[in-house]
Protein backbone atom coordinates (compact mmCIF):
# COMPACT_ATOMS: atom_id res chain seq x y z
CA UNK A 1 0.00 0.00 0.00
CA UNK A 2 1.39 3.39 -1.03
CA UNK A 3 1.92 5.97 1.73
CA UNK A 4 0.83 9.58 1.30
CA UNK A 5 1.61 12.47 3.62
CA UNK A 6 -1.03 15.23 3.63
CA UNK A 7 0.06 18.56 5.10
CA UNK A 8 -2.89 20.96 5.44
CA UNK A 9 -3.76 23.48 8.18
CA UNK A 10 -7.50 23.60 7.39
CA UNK A 11 -8.92 20.76 9.49
CA UNK A 12 -12.02 20.20 7.32
CA UNK A 13 -9.99 20.18 4.08
CA UNK A 14 -7.44 17.87 5.71
CA UNK A 15 -10.07 15.37 6.90
CA UNK A 16 -12.00 15.34 3.62
CA UNK A 17 -8.90 14.93 1.47
CA UNK A 18 -7.53 12.19 3.73
CA UNK A 19 -10.84 10.33 3.47
CA UNK A 20 -10.77 10.50 -0.35
CA UNK A 21 -7.25 9.10 -0.44
CA UNK A 22 -7.99 6.36 2.10
CA UNK A 23 -11.02 5.23 0.09
CA UNK A 24 -8.64 4.82 -2.86
CA UNK A 25 -6.56 2.40 -0.74
CA UNK A 26 -3.73 4.74 0.19
CA UNK A 27 -2.20 4.81 3.66
CA UNK A 28 -2.52 8.45 4.72
CA UNK A 29 -0.54 10.40 7.32
CA UNK A 30 -1.66 13.93 8.16
CA UNK A 31 0.00 17.03 9.59
CA UNK A 32 -1.58 20.37 10.56
CA UNK A 33 1.41 22.59 9.71
CA UNK A 34 4.65 22.63 7.77
CA UNK A 35 6.95 22.05 10.72
CA UNK A 36 5.01 19.00 11.86
CA UNK A 37 4.80 17.76 8.28
CA UNK A 38 8.58 18.01 7.72
CA UNK A 39 9.25 15.91 10.81
CA UNK A 40 6.61 13.36 9.81
CA UNK A 41 8.00 13.12 6.26
CA UNK A 42 11.45 12.17 7.54
CA UNK A 43 9.92 9.67 9.96
CA UNK A 44 7.43 7.91 7.64
CA UNK A 45 9.24 8.24 4.26
CA UNK A 46 5.99 8.56 2.27
CA UNK A 47 5.72 7.70 -1.43
CA UNK A 48 4.16 11.11 -2.12
CA UNK A 49 3.50 14.40 -0.31
CA UNK A 50 0.44 16.62 -0.79
CA UNK A 51 1.07 19.99 0.84
CA UNK A 52 -0.76 23.30 1.23
CA UNK A 53 1.27 26.44 0.48
CA UNK A 54 -0.04 28.94 3.04
CA UNK A 55 0.40 27.46 6.53
CA UNK A 56 1.59 28.52 9.99
CA UNK A 57 4.95 27.49 11.46
CA UNK A 58 6.46 26.67 8.05
CA UNK A 59 4.79 27.28 4.66
CA UNK A 60 4.71 24.82 1.77
CA UNK A 61 7.75 26.32 0.07
CA UNK A 62 9.68 25.94 3.32
CA UNK A 63 8.64 22.29 3.61
CA UNK A 64 9.77 21.56 0.06
CA UNK A 65 13.06 23.37 0.62
CA UNK A 66 13.80 21.48 3.85
CA UNK A 67 12.96 18.07 2.40
CA UNK A 68 14.91 18.70 -0.82
CA UNK A 69 18.09 19.11 1.26
CA UNK A 70 17.76 15.64 2.78
CA UNK A 71 18.85 12.79 0.42
CA UNK A 72 16.28 10.46 2.00
CA UNK A 73 13.33 12.75 1.17
CA UNK A 74 14.60 14.78 -1.80
CA UNK A 75 13.13 12.47 -4.45
CA UNK A 76 9.64 12.15 -2.94
CA UNK A 77 7.03 13.49 -5.42
CA UNK A 78 5.50 16.74 -4.16
CA UNK A 79 2.08 18.20 -5.01
CA UNK A 80 1.13 21.70 -3.85
CA UNK A 81 -2.39 22.64 -2.79
CA UNK A 82 -3.34 26.30 -3.11
CA UNK A 83 -6.48 28.43 -3.23
CA UNK A 84 -4.97 30.58 -5.98
CA UNK A 85 -2.10 29.98 -8.37
CA UNK A 86 -0.25 33.04 -9.59
CA UNK A 87 2.37 32.60 -12.30
CA UNK A 88 5.20 33.72 -10.01
CA UNK A 89 4.02 31.29 -7.29
CA UNK A 90 3.97 28.38 -9.69
CA UNK A 91 7.41 29.27 -11.04
CA UNK A 92 8.83 29.47 -7.51
CA UNK A 93 7.41 26.05 -6.64
CA UNK A 94 8.67 24.42 -9.82
CA UNK A 95 12.14 25.88 -9.30
CA UNK A 96 12.18 24.31 -5.83
CA UNK A 97 11.22 20.95 -7.34
CA UNK A 98 7.42 20.67 -7.05
CA UNK A 99 5.84 18.11 -9.35
CA UNK A 100 2.31 19.50 -9.62
CA UNK A 101 -0.25 22.06 -8.40
CA UNK A 102 -3.91 21.57 -7.45
CA UNK A 103 -6.18 24.56 -6.98
CA UNK A 104 -8.69 24.40 -4.12
CA UNK A 105 -11.48 23.49 -4.19
CA UNK A 106 -10.87 20.42 -6.35
CA UNK A 107 -12.92 17.39 -7.40
CA UNK A 108 -12.21 13.95 -5.97
CA UNK A 109 -11.05 12.70 -9.37
CA UNK A 110 -8.60 15.60 -9.75
CA UNK A 111 -6.53 14.73 -6.71
CA UNK A 112 -6.76 10.98 -7.33
CA UNK A 113 -5.57 11.41 -10.92
CA UNK A 114 -2.75 13.73 -9.87
CA UNK A 115 -1.58 11.31 -7.17
CA UNK A 116 -1.74 8.29 -9.47
CA UNK A 117 0.25 10.03 -12.24
CA UNK A 118 2.97 11.24 -9.88
CA UNK A 119 3.34 7.85 -8.19
CA UNK A 120 3.59 6.14 -11.56
CA UNK A 121 6.29 8.52 -12.75
CA UNK A 122 8.26 8.09 -9.56
CA UNK A 123 8.26 4.33 -10.07
CA UNK A 124 10.15 4.91 -13.31
CA UNK A 125 13.11 6.19 -11.35
CA UNK A 126 13.46 2.80 -9.65
CA UNK A 127 12.63 0.76 -12.74
CA UNK A 128 15.27 -1.11 -14.70
CA UNK A 129 14.56 -1.13 -18.42
CA UNK A 130 15.67 -3.80 -20.82
CA UNK A 131 19.03 -2.91 -22.39
CA UNK A 132 17.80 -2.83 -25.99
CA UNK A 133 16.09 -0.55 -28.46
CA UNK A 134 12.78 -1.90 -27.16
CA UNK A 135 13.82 -0.93 -23.64
CA UNK A 136 14.86 2.55 -24.75
CA UNK A 137 11.56 3.08 -26.50
CA UNK A 138 9.71 1.86 -23.42
CA UNK A 139 11.74 4.21 -21.23
CA UNK A 140 10.94 7.22 -23.42
CA UNK A 141 7.29 6.22 -23.87
CA UNK A 142 6.72 5.73 -20.14
CA UNK A 143 8.80 8.64 -18.93
CA UNK A 144 7.85 11.45 -21.23
CA UNK A 145 4.38 12.15 -19.76
CA UNK A 146 4.15 15.22 -21.96
CA UNK A 147 1.76 15.34 -24.90
CA UNK A 148 3.97 17.70 -26.90
CA UNK A 149 6.72 15.09 -27.07
CA UNK A 150 4.78 12.36 -28.87
CA UNK A 151 6.84 12.84 -32.02
CA UNK A 152 9.96 11.70 -30.17
CA UNK A 153 8.79 8.10 -29.85
CA UNK A 154 7.37 7.94 -33.37
CA UNK A 155 10.86 8.07 -34.85
CA UNK A 156 11.84 4.45 -34.42
CA UNK A 157 14.30 4.23 -37.31
CA UNK A 158 17.82 2.87 -36.91
CA UNK A 159 20.95 4.01 -38.70
CA UNK A 160 23.23 1.21 -39.88
CA UNK A 161 26.98 1.75 -39.70
CA UNK A 162 29.71 -0.35 -41.27
CA UNK A 163 32.83 -1.51 -39.45
CA UNK A 164 35.46 1.28 -39.09
CA UNK A 165 32.93 3.96 -40.06
CA UNK A 166 33.30 7.21 -38.11
CA UNK A 167 30.17 8.42 -36.29
CA UNK A 168 31.60 11.79 -35.34
CA UNK A 169 35.00 13.52 -35.32
CA UNK A 170 36.68 15.67 -32.71
CA UNK A 171 35.47 19.32 -32.91
CA UNK A 172 32.15 18.31 -34.54
CA UNK A 173 29.14 19.90 -32.87
CA UNK A 174 26.81 17.40 -31.12
CA UNK A 175 23.48 16.99 -32.90
CA UNK A 176 22.31 13.66 -31.46
CA UNK A 177 22.29 11.43 -28.43
CA UNK A 178 23.36 7.97 -29.60
CA UNK A 179 21.97 4.63 -28.43
CA UNK A 180 23.49 1.32 -29.55
CA UNK A 181 20.99 -1.35 -30.53
CA UNK A 182 23.56 -3.67 -32.10
CA UNK A 183 27.34 -3.65 -32.40
CA UNK A 184 30.21 -1.88 -30.62
CA UNK A 185 31.62 1.64 -30.73
CA UNK A 186 34.87 3.03 -29.38
CA UNK A 187 35.40 6.63 -28.33
CA UNK A 188 38.98 7.86 -28.51
CA UNK A 189 41.33 10.83 -28.50
CA UNK A 190 44.31 11.15 -30.84
CA UNK A 191 47.56 12.31 -29.26
CA UNK A 192 50.10 14.62 -30.88
CA UNK A 193 52.22 11.61 -31.86
CA UNK A 194 49.25 10.14 -33.76
CA UNK A 195 48.54 7.36 -31.26
CA UNK A 196 45.02 6.77 -29.98
CA UNK A 197 43.91 6.95 -26.38
CA UNK A 198 40.66 4.95 -26.06
CA UNK A 199 38.41 6.60 -23.47
CA UNK A 200 35.60 4.06 -23.69
CA UNK A 201 34.07 1.18 -25.61
CA UNK A 202 30.28 0.93 -25.79
CA UNK A 203 28.07 -2.10 -26.31
CA UNK A 204 24.36 -2.70 -27.11
CA UNK A 205 22.17 -0.91 -24.57
CA UNK A 206 24.61 1.98 -24.02
CA UNK A 207 24.11 5.69 -24.60
CA UNK A 208 27.07 7.80 -25.73
CA UNK A 209 27.75 11.37 -26.73
CA UNK A 210 25.81 12.69 -23.74
CA UNK A 211 28.23 15.14 -22.09
CA UNK A 212 28.95 17.31 -25.16
CA UNK A 213 25.22 17.33 -25.90
CA UNK A 214 24.40 18.76 -22.48
CA UNK A 215 27.31 21.23 -22.57
CA UNK A 216 26.57 22.22 -26.19
CA UNK A 217 30.29 22.12 -26.89
CA UNK A 218 32.22 20.41 -29.73
CA UNK A 219 33.28 16.80 -29.20
CA UNK A 220 36.69 16.46 -27.58
CA UNK A 221 37.02 12.93 -28.97
CA UNK A 222 35.95 10.82 -31.94
CA UNK A 223 33.64 7.80 -32.21
CA UNK A 224 34.38 4.84 -34.47
CA UNK A 225 32.34 1.69 -35.17
CA UNK A 226 34.24 -1.48 -34.23
CA UNK A 227 31.86 -3.85 -36.04
CA UNK A 228 28.74 -3.54 -38.18
CA UNK A 229 26.29 -1.75 -35.93
CA UNK A 230 22.74 -0.41 -35.61
CA UNK A 231 22.48 2.89 -33.74
CA UNK A 232 19.54 5.08 -32.88
CA UNK A 233 20.20 8.81 -33.27
CA UNK A 234 17.96 10.84 -30.94
CA UNK A 235 17.83 14.47 -32.12
CA UNK A 236 19.36 16.91 -29.65
CA UNK A 237 16.29 19.15 -29.50
CA UNK A 238 13.95 16.24 -28.77
CA UNK A 239 16.17 14.83 -26.05
CA UNK A 240 16.78 18.17 -24.32
CA UNK A 241 13.06 18.96 -24.44
CA UNK A 242 12.36 15.65 -22.75
CA UNK A 243 15.14 16.19 -20.22
CA UNK A 244 14.18 19.72 -19.21
CA UNK A 245 10.44 19.10 -19.00
CA UNK A 246 10.47 15.78 -17.21
CA UNK A 247 12.16 15.36 -13.82
CA UNK A 248 12.03 11.55 -14.01
CA UNK A 249 14.08 11.46 -17.21
CA UNK A 250 16.49 14.05 -15.82
CA UNK A 251 17.16 11.88 -12.76
CA UNK A 252 17.83 8.83 -14.91
CA UNK A 253 20.43 10.63 -16.97
CA UNK A 254 21.99 12.32 -13.94
CA UNK A 255 22.64 8.81 -12.63
CA UNK A 256 24.13 7.87 -15.97
CA UNK A 257 26.37 10.95 -15.95
CA UNK A 258 27.44 10.28 -12.35
CA UNK A 259 28.56 6.78 -13.29
CA UNK A 260 30.50 8.13 -16.29
CA UNK A 261 32.28 10.76 -14.18
CA UNK A 262 33.16 8.20 -11.52
CA UNK A 263 34.61 5.81 -14.09
CA UNK A 264 36.61 8.60 -15.75
CA UNK A 265 38.07 9.71 -12.40
CA UNK A 266 39.18 6.15 -11.65
CA UNK A 267 40.78 5.91 -15.09
CA UNK A 268 42.71 9.17 -14.66
CA UNK A 269 43.96 8.12 -11.22
CA UNK A 270 45.03 4.79 -12.68
CA UNK A 271 47.06 6.50 -15.41
CA UNK A 272 48.74 8.69 -12.82
CA UNK A 273 49.72 6.09 -10.22
CA UNK A 274 49.31 2.49 -11.46
CA UNK A 275 51.86 0.29 -13.21
CA UNK A 276 51.35 -0.65 -16.86
CA UNK A 277 50.54 -4.25 -15.90
CA UNK A 278 47.87 -3.06 -13.45
CA UNK A 279 46.40 -0.65 -16.03
CA UNK A 280 46.23 -3.42 -18.60
CA UNK A 281 44.54 -5.72 -16.08
CA UNK A 282 42.01 -3.00 -15.23
CA UNK A 283 41.28 -2.42 -18.92
CA UNK A 284 40.48 -6.12 -19.28
CA UNK A 285 38.24 -6.01 -16.19
CA UNK A 286 36.41 -3.01 -17.64
CA UNK A 287 35.87 -4.83 -20.93
CA UNK A 288 34.70 -7.95 -19.10
CA UNK A 289 32.04 -5.94 -17.28
CA UNK A 290 30.85 -4.36 -20.52
CA UNK A 291 30.69 -7.51 -22.62
CA UNK A 292 29.79 -10.18 -20.09
CA UNK A 293 27.07 -12.47 -21.41
CA UNK A 294 24.47 -13.88 -19.08
CA UNK A 295 24.96 -17.57 -18.36
CA UNK A 296 28.60 -17.68 -19.47
CA UNK A 297 31.25 -18.34 -16.86
CA UNK A 298 34.22 -16.93 -18.80
CA UNK A 299 33.76 -13.79 -20.83
CA UNK A 300 35.29 -13.61 -24.30
CA UNK A 301 36.55 -10.10 -25.11
CA UNK A 302 37.13 -9.21 -28.76
CA UNK A 303 39.47 -6.23 -28.93
CA UNK A 304 42.49 -5.29 -31.01
CA UNK A 305 45.80 -4.95 -29.23
CA UNK A 306 45.94 -1.32 -30.37
CA UNK A 307 42.58 -0.53 -28.76
CA UNK A 308 43.54 -2.33 -25.56
CA UNK A 309 46.78 -0.35 -25.49
CA UNK A 310 44.75 2.82 -26.01
CA UNK A 311 42.60 1.97 -22.99
CA UNK A 312 45.65 1.21 -20.84
CA UNK A 313 47.51 4.30 -22.02
CA UNK A 314 50.61 2.47 -23.21
CA UNK A 315 52.30 1.08 -26.31
CA UNK A 316 50.87 -1.91 -28.21
CA UNK A 317 54.08 -3.89 -27.76
CA UNK A 318 53.87 -3.41 -23.99
CA UNK A 319 50.27 -4.68 -23.91
CA UNK A 320 51.27 -7.75 -25.90
CA UNK A 321 53.96 -8.53 -23.29
CA UNK A 322 51.45 -8.04 -20.46
CA UNK A 323 48.95 -10.38 -22.12
CA UNK A 324 51.66 -13.02 -22.48
CA UNK A 325 52.42 -12.76 -18.76
CA UNK A 326 48.72 -12.90 -17.84
CA UNK A 327 48.38 -16.02 -19.98
CA UNK A 328 51.33 -17.66 -18.23
CA UNK A 329 49.67 -16.85 -14.89
CA UNK A 330 46.43 -18.52 -16.10
CA UNK A 331 44.49 -15.27 -15.78
CA UNK A 332 43.47 -15.22 -19.44
CA UNK A 333 43.46 -17.34 -22.57
CA UNK A 334 44.37 -15.80 -25.93
CA UNK A 335 42.96 -17.02 -29.25
CA UNK A 336 43.92 -14.55 -31.95
CA UNK A 337 41.99 -11.32 -31.29
CA UNK A 338 39.84 -13.06 -28.69
CA UNK A 339 40.83 -12.80 -25.04
CA UNK A 340 38.99 -15.12 -22.65
CA UNK A 341 38.94 -13.98 -19.02
CA UNK A 342 39.68 -17.05 -16.89
CA UNK A 343 40.28 -15.39 -13.51
CA UNK A 344 38.37 -12.12 -13.15
CA UNK A 345 39.07 -11.96 -9.42
CA UNK A 346 42.78 -12.30 -10.06
CA UNK A 347 42.76 -9.48 -12.62
CA UNK A 348 40.60 -7.28 -10.40
CA UNK A 349 42.97 -7.63 -7.44
CA UNK A 350 46.09 -7.08 -9.54
CA UNK A 351 48.50 -4.86 -7.55
CA UNK A 352 51.67 -4.44 -9.62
Amino acid sequence: MKKILLIEDDSMMRENTAEILELANYEVFTAANGKEGSVLAKKTKPDLIVCDILMPELDGYGVLHVLSKDPETASIPFIFLTAKVERNEMRKGMELGADDYLTKPFEDTEILNAVEIRLKKNELIKMKFKQSLEGLNQFIDDARGIKELEDLTQQKGLVKYKKKQVIYHVDDMPLYLYFINKGKVKVFKTRDDGKQYVTDIFKPGDFFGLNPLLDNKPYSDSALVLEDSEIRKIPREDFLSLLYKNKVVARQFIKLLSNCVEEREKQLLSFAYDTIRKRTAEALVQLEKRFQEEGKINTCVKVTRDDLAGMAGTATETVIRCLKEFKEDNLIEVNGREIVILDLKGLSSFQY
